[in-house]
């Protein structure tokens, strides 16, 4: 038995509602010669006539009203599918997967997430807390947090947040302060000292520093400790085991209670950008789009708090 086309069936209901097929064309916003072709196709493949054609319009036969009964029952539960289908869009639920760096997860995120949490209450969140990068097609990710310059996938969306400064530092409680001080006068004096750092999977471990003059300088270095844990490395720094490069927000309060200090204050180190990052703009799922929304009006704000370092 081959399956009829229910779209005859709504057909026929909207024009008996109608009264007629001109105003059933109307409705439907169909052309009336092609209204009038699909109820006859109808009526041919039901076998029965269902309604008489007039100039006056239109009046069923009596088989005609019972099957009108059924075609508007079809024809209410379709319309209550749709309802649910709209009110899955319309209402964010289910599970959001999110990959984000450490240092932006520990610092941000869990000041932001538990209020996102708390106003959504049907969604869940999938945090995946790693620096590397991941590949979000791969790896079923629905929004990645990024700090680069650029992002070099273009296929992807990436929405910049804010900026990410980040700037040398050491303790100043740690050693012979006087003597590192006095040393530490041009990135050339780097090459003297101990240093930690995040892994380069390039392998080159190297500071490029630039002056607000435009004097530029890269100054080649070999880490004793290397890792991926950015409070690792705070933590290290402010024990006094070298020099690190670490965003700003991540170090605020450690310089405000004196445990870390800038160094070569004179000298920058490239501007890291934070974005967004997901894989297409439009079809997002209502739970990512909100998600998205909240991240885009409350992470710049955080970021900020946390980038005015003293």
């Amino acid at each position: 038995m081959s399956l009829p086309d229910l779209t005859n069936y709504m057909i026929f209901a909207r024009v008996a509602a109608a009264g007629s097929i001109s105003a059933g064309a109307r409705e439907l916003n169909m052309p009336k010669s092609t209204i009038s072709r699909r109820l006859t196709e109808l009526e041919e493949a039901q076998g029965v006539r269902l309604l008489h054609r007039s100039t006056r319009g239109l009046k069923l036969t009596d088989i005609g009203q019972a099957f009108l009964v059924h075609c508007e029952t079809m024809v209410a539960a379709a319309e209550a599918a749709q309802q649910v289908t709209q009110l899955v869009q319309e209402t964010p639920r289910g599970d959001i997967h999110v990959s984000s760096p450490y240092a932006i997860s520990q610092s941000m995120l869990v000041q932001l997430l538990p209020e996102f949490l708390a106003r959504y209450p049907e969604v869940r969140v999938n945090l995946m807390v790693t620096n590397r990068p991941v590949n979000l097609i791969d790896e079923g990710i629905d929004v990645a947090l990024r700090v680069r310059a650029t992002i070099e996938d273009s296929s992807l969306i990436a929405r910049p947040l804010s900026d990410a400064p980040q700037t040398l530092y050491k303790s100043p409680n740690k050693g012979d302060v006087g003597a590192i001080q006095q040393s530490l006068q041009h990135p050339l004096d780097l090459v003297h000292f101990p240093h930690l750092s995040l892994h380069y999977t390039s392998g080159r471990y190297r500071y490029d520093l630039t002056t607000s003059h435009g004097e530029k300088l890269t100054v080649s270095f070999r880490p004793r400790l290397i890792t991926d844990d950015m409070i690792v490395l705070r933590e290290a720094a402010i024990a006094g085991l070298g020099i690190v490069a670490l965003p700003n927000y991540m170090c605020e309060e450690a310089v405000a209670a004196g445990l870390l200090e800038p160094v070569l204050p004179k000298w920058s180190l490239p501007m890291g950008i934070m974005h967004m990052v997901y894989p297409y703009r439009r079809g997002l799922l209502p739970a990512v789009r909100v998600f998205v929304d909240y991240l885009a009006e409350h992470l710049p704000t955080t970021a900020q708090r946390s980038l005015n370092t003293t």
